[in-house]
Formats: structure tokens, C-alpha cells, sequence
């Protein structure tokens, strides 16, 4: 792919914004022109995305649930799970201070003698 000129991509950035409804091009003025990017790769497919360990989310949530018994687990322990899960691989910020408060909490409960 070659590369285009600053002003080439501004010109094609004005082309973008001139050619949409003016309901949408108000959305777009409103949050701000200069922090636009309509050029902005799409992410990959939540199903093949993945994190750090190389781990996709299916493979997360079913590790982690291999590690839970039976009598922990019930529909709505699976669906938090799940939610943390995509929510920290997506690197959402509202799952990343969930969890770091659980692991606050975790480290307080066991600096205070409630858990092991």
C-alpha cells in the first residue's frame, strides 16, 4: 500500500465529511473535527481477537471455568465471567478498574487475615 501525502489525506478526510448526512456530519463537528479519524483500521473479529498470553476469550473462560467446582458455578457466575473477560481483552476501561478493585480487595482480605 503506498503512502499518501498529509495533504492528500486531509483533502480525502473533507471528501468523507462533505459526502455524509448532515445529521452525521453534526455528530462528527460536535466530538471534534481534528480527533476524526475516518481512516481508523477495524479492530479484528471479537472471536479471533486475543490477549497478551495469545489466549482468545473462549479459551480464557473455558480454562478458568475448568478451574471453578460445580457447586461454584451457576448461569450468572459464567455471564460475569464471560463479561470481565471480553471487557479486559477489548481493554475496556469500566473491566480494567473492576479488575483491579477485585485485586485490591483480594490482597486487603488476605493482608487482613479473612482469606488465605
Amino acid at each position: 500500500m503506498t503512502e499518501i501525502s498529509p495533504e492528500e489525506e486531509e483533502r480525502r478526510k473533507k471528501a468523507i465529511l462533505d459526502s455524509m448526512s448532515p445529521r452525521r456530519r453534526k455528530h462528527i463537528l460536535k466530538k471534534g473535527y481534528d480527533k476524526w479519524d475516518p481512516f481508523i483500521k477495524p479492530k479484528d473479529p471479537i472471536d479471533i481477537r486475543k490477549d497478551v498470553t495469545k489466549r482468545t476469550t473462549q479459551m480464557l473462560i473455558r480454562e478458568f471455568m475448568q478451574t471453578c467446582s460445580q457447586e461454584d458455578y451457576n448461569n450468572e457466575f459464567g455471564k460475569g465471567a464471560f463479561e470481565i473477560c471480553y471487557g479486559i481483552i477489548n481493554n475496556d476501561e469500566k473491566f480494567r478498574g473492576m479488575f483491579e478493585f477485585a485485586c485490591w480487595y483480594k490482597e486487603l482480605l488476605k493482608k487482613e487475615g479473612h482469606v488465605e
